[in-house]
């Protein structure tokens, strides 16, 4: 058996003396594991870092055995991530929700949107509403979409304030006036079409809308707490976020 695909890898981790068990996420293969002989060598090791994109040649005897990889770098992001607290945690972040997914399931959309992310993770600016909308989308993918189109108490599609902590659906300014304090604030760059961007607290709201969606539908029936590494990733960026900017001296 074996496959060539390109993937970005999640994590590494040593295996006996010389090789690697290398983690990925493959455009056309989902979450897939393999053994890289050879992969802690000072020629390998560079390129067998989380957040690099590399090409695969994947050979195994039999479909279910984990197989070998064979590697060759793509895009080196790694040590340009590195250097970010944000860029550090957001990786660990975004493998521990793949995780959740099974192993060897396609999830094309995710693999794309992975990809984006990777090359936004040191803009302070962007990532945090990237990530959010990540989280959104692998709710969908596991099956528990929001639906944060249309007003779930009336249909409308405008001034789409909040959101339902029961349905997951969104609620209008109008609709959702009397229970303002029982319901999430939708941040509006989880729309779909909206521009990116936003401050430490819709970051933070956006966040907690994720978070209480995953913890209801994800982590509790599976047992699980929220990866260590998502609050660590938003300290990060709140701290990236109100970093002051310093200004040139100009001369009048």
């Amino acid at each position: 058996m074996e496959w060539r695909d390109e993937g970005i890898i999640l994590a590494t981790r040593k295996h006996g003396e010389t090789s690697a068990i290398l983690e990925v996420m493959t455009r056309s293969r989902g979450r897939h594991l393999g053994l890289v002989r050879g992969g802690l060598s000072r020629r390998m090791r560079p390129f067998l870092q989380p957040g690099n994109k590399v090409d695969l040649l994947w050979r195994a005897r039999l479909d279910e055995h984990l197989g070998s990889f064979q590697v060759e770098p793509l895009e080196q992001n790694a040590a340009r991530l590195f250097d970010s607290a944000v860029s550090v945690y957001g990786l660990q972040v975004l493998a521990a929700h793949l995780r959740l997914l099974p192993e060897r399931d396609p999830h094309i959309r995710l693999y794309e949107t992975l990809g984006i992310i990777i090359a936004h993770l040191d803009d302070a600016d962007v990532v945090g509403a990237l990530l959010a909308r990540f989280e959104v989308a692998v709710l969908d993918e596991l099956g528990f979409g929001l639906d944060l189109t249309r007003c779930g108490a009336t249909g409308s599609s405008d001034d789409l304030i909040y959101v339902s902590p029961k349905t997951g659906r969104a609620i209008s300014g109008e609709a959702g006036s009397a229970w303002a304090d029982r319901l999430f604030g939708l941040p509006p760059f989880l729309r779909v079409g909206s521009a990116l961007g936003g401050d430490a607290a819709a970051i933070h709201d956006a966040f907690r809308l994720t978070g209480h969606f995953l913890a209801r539908h994800v982590y509790e029936p599976r047992g699980i707490e929220a990866p260590e590494a998502r609050a660590s990733f938003l300290a990060a960026l709140t701290k990236a976020l109100n970093r002051p900017v310093s200004k040139e001296h100009t001369s009048v």
